[in-house]
């Protein structure tokens, strides 16, 4: 095999010290056992404390009152015993549940002790486990260590913070797809062609003089449906970044325009204050909301109007500024008084607004303008309509299947994938005019490279340190 073969060859998913200059030291100290609470701070029935580590189950057996049979214990067994502090006094009844590598979530030795769950509790178990020389965890310590061993590539790593902090169910089935590998295996396929194309233009390179122009030609298909899926997967990343990051919704409008009765109607609560008197909203409110899959930040903010009172005029500018940065913006109006010059003031610098024509039920209300959504706040009537409008809005008229098989999620995904797209286009484009054949060849080159930094072979420190920083500790 040519050397210009092996330079578009992923790199091993363990050569990890070119990482070791730039990452911060603990990440990259492998060898060392350590240990962090898995389960949320606070008071429950029960808490995991996890621990990892080649030496963790010997380890940990020092402050164990049943040492013998937690060393001997077999992966996915558990030992019952207790927890011993500094002093050799039992600080808890525990379940130890032993994992052995390399079947375990970080590829080494892994215990998740099961003890009590009062905070005090929790406190004496990490401190015995520190006597024995167990060291804290760094957020997401955990998972880097199941990437560094290979148990798991980098978006798959990523997934798992998504996961846990997935806001609804749909966004829930998104960063699973992910977490099960949907996006590798995407990428995969993608880099399966891409190592196809490199391997032919080596050849070319290798034995140029026998081999004819047509058989680069011939690779320009499969260069053309890998750039096609390096688009669709970019382009996925409006979906994905909702349900993932979620996003704001603005209720706008003029004072007595309803927003406030909508607000409540789409969180199904009484949570905004409702009064027939201009200007009830001084400020803004803002609520959870799961829209329809799609995690959401709804914000009733206060009726746009001229007013001389600074408390109202402030909570105006704020309300215009909530709405400028917002996702999506509702534009509520009262359909017994109609359209007034600030309502198309504020739809003309604001094109995209969904428009809702509210309180239809009223005797005297106007018929519904076309582009409208006939809403009633009071009885529900087109509450279904206006929540599919928004999510229309907010995916740009895309479907959001949470069960998609590969979908991205992060910017970072995104701006990776528009470069290997914008690199395979250079590379077509070459083929196409006749040129040198390397020069087609180093665009695939950059394309792969820029494919890796998504599963994580050519990913730069700084990223992995910023990435898994971000995770919870004990993840």
């Amino acid at each position: 095999m040519s050397s210009a073969v092996r330079a578009f060859e992923p790199l091993p998913p363990r050569l990890f010290a070119r990482y070791r200059s730039g990452m911060a030291k603990g990440y990259l100290d492998v060898e060392d056992d350590i240990a962090a609470l898995a389960t949320p701070p606070g008071t429950g029935a029960l808490a995991v404390v996890r621990a990892t580590g080649p030496g963790s189950v010997d380890r940990l057996a020092r402050a164990f009152s049943r040492p013998d049979a937690l060393r001997a214990a077999a992966g996915y067994t558990a030992a019952y015993g207790r927890m011993l502090g500094a002093d050799g006094r039992a600080v808890d009844e525990v379940v130890a549940l032993v994992f052995r590598a390399p079947a375990s979530y970080t590829g080494q030795d892994c215990v998740d002790v099961m003890c009590h769950g009062g905070q005090a509790t929790v406190a004496d178990v990490l401190d015995a486990l520190e006597v024995v020389g167990f060291r804290g965890a760094l957020p997401g310590e955990f998972t880097f260590r199941a990437f560094y061993n290979g148990k798991m590539d980098l978006s798959r790593a990523e997934a798992v913070s998504e996961l846990v902090s997935a806001r609804t169910s749909e966004a829930r089935a998104d960063a699973f797809s992910r977490l099960s590998g949907g996006l590798s295996r995407e990428l995969s396929a993608i880099k399966a062609m891409l190592v196809r194309a490199a391997a032919a233009f080596a050849l070319r390179l290798d034995y140029g003089e026998d081999e004819s122009p047509e058989d680069i030609v011939a690779e320009l298909p499969i260069l053309t449906k890998a750039r096609a899926a390096c688009e669709d997967l970019a382009d996925s990343y409006t979906v994905g970044r909702v349900l993932r990051d979620g996003a704001v919704v603005a209720l706008a409008g003029r004072t007595n325009a309803g927003k406030s009765s909508l607000f409540n109607r789409l969180l199904k609560e009484e949570r905004a204050i409702v009064s027939s008197a201009p200007g009830t909203t001084r400020d803004y409110l803002e609520a959870e909301l799961d829209l329809g899959g799609l995690p959401v930040r709804l914000v009733d903010t206060a009726g746009v109007r001229d007013s001389v009172d600074p408390v109202e005029a402030e909570g105006v500018r704020r309300s215009l500024l909530v709405a400028d940065g917002a996702d999506a913006v509702v534009y509520v109006v009262d359909a017994t008084v109609g359209l007034s010059a600030e309502d198309q003031a504020f739809l003309a610098a604001n094109p995209g607004a969904v428009m809702a024509w509210n309180k239809v039920d009223a005797p005297e209300a106007g018929p519904v303008p076309a582009g409208w959504i006939g809403v009633s706040a009071a009885t529900g009537f087109g509450e279904s309509g206006l929540a599919a409008s928004i999510r229309s809005s907010l995916l740009g008229g895309r479907e959001s299947d949470g069960a998609a098989t590969a979908r991205i999620g992060t910017a970072r995904h995104r701006d990776a994938l528009i470069r290997a797209g914008s690199s395979l286009g250079d590379a077509i484009a070459a083929i196409e005019s006749g040129e040198p054949v390397d020069m087609a060849a180093v665009d695939v080159a950059t394309a792969l490279e820029a494919l890796g930094e998504i599963t994580g072979e050519t990913t730069s420190e700084d990223i992995l340190e910023s990435l898994f920083s971000n995770f919870c500790v004990g993840k």
